[in-house]
């Protein structure tokens, strides 16, 4: 029998799952990301949902209304900071420590046939899921309108993003998550303490702008629609993005070929693979390949304090957006 009706679609994907399989074995790797799953969809059926099939390290399932998909996601996340928290407390790998969740939930109406679903939500959904950081929940802005007003101030909107195999783009927002402590953790575990920076600059060739909060997110890609564009084609469409958290600029990776950091003129250099990062500093951001290499597509950055500066001193550049 096939239906056609509207659903909320739901894409999870466990990330991290590659490192399990170096340190733990085929076997025993396996053994863990389908347990890990199977504990992560059981969200789905809590909330009303129906799980329509899980993906090797992921799943999709479909929910009748929105608010239903956004509460199984959290449940998702919740459940696998659980598993992860007991892996610290037993000892267990760093790799299985490291496990993260991206998910992402689009709107619209929806061909149910044979037990499988198929339409233009599910593709969203699936291709949303390539945009999303470590423990992230993507949403579209049709699923925004189906949540309860009083929700919609806790989503930041990400613009309009071009999602592969799409002409049109599609309305992308955020789970805020943030605390807005003044303190952020950086991929190296250090703790980053000071005032609050008034905008960040970004250098590639010959094109040198300075953001400040407000003019957050900032998508650095190839596309056209990126708010930073690099024509290179090492960089995806959409290949990072630096949101403002917690008072903070914070770098996340969203591409197939990785964004790497190197803070200060020689310091180490991080391979973000799908993660984030907090911004402090200066340093020297690359696209596709570390910025190590001469010809790399490299983005320096550095973030500014406007009180510190010397009277008279220019940022050439600045925008607002």
């Amino acid at each position: 029998m096939t239906l056609i009706r509207e659903r909320t679609v739901l894409f999870a994907d466990l990330r991290g799952s590659t490192a399990l399989y170096e340190s733990l074995g085929n076997a025993e790797a396996t053994a863990v990301v389908t347990q890990t799953v199977k504990q992560v969809s059981e969200a789905v059926g809590k909330c009303g949902g129906t799980l329509v099939k899980t993906l090797g390290d992921g799943l999709m399932a479909i929910f009748a209304t929105p608010p239903e998909g956004l509460k199984s996601a959290a449940m998702m996340h919740e459940a696998l900071q659980r598993m992860v928290l007991r892996g610290r407390q037993r000892g267990a790998s760093k790799a299985l420590r490291g496990m993260k969740l991206q998910v992402a939930l689009a709107r619209g109406e929806v061909v149910e046939m044979a037990g499988d679903c198929f339409g233009d939500a599910v593709n969203v959904a699936a291709r949303l899921l390539d945009h999303a950081g470590d423990n992230e929940t993507l949403i579209t802005g049709e699923v925004l309108d189906g949540l309860p007003k009083a929700h919609h101030g806790r989503f930041r909107s990400l613009d309009r993003i071009t999602l592969r195999g799409r002409v049109e783009p599609i309305h992308v927002l955020v789970l805020d998550t943030s605390n807005g402590g003044d303190v952020a953790p950086t991929q190296f575990g250090d703790v980053i303490r000071s005032a609050e920076p008034d905008g960040i600059r970004l250098v590639w060739l010959d094109l040198d702008r300075v953001f400040d909060a407000a003019a957050m997110p900032i998508v650095l890609g190839r596309s056209v629609q990126a708010t930073y564009c690099i024509t290179d084609a090492r960089v995806s469409r959409s290949h990072a993005r630096i949101d403002w958290h917690g008072n903070t600029f914070s770098l996340t990776d969203l591409s197939y070929n990785g964004t790497y950091v190197r803070f200060g003129a020689d310091g180490e250099i991080l391979n973000l693979r799908r993660g984030s990062c907090t911004l402090h500093g200066s340093g020297v951001i690359g696209l596709g390949s570390p910025p190590t290499e001469p010809s790399a597509p490299s983005v320096r950055f550095e973030v500014l304090h406007f009180a510190d500066t010397q009277p008279g001193q220019q940022f050439s550049g600045r925008s607002g957006g």
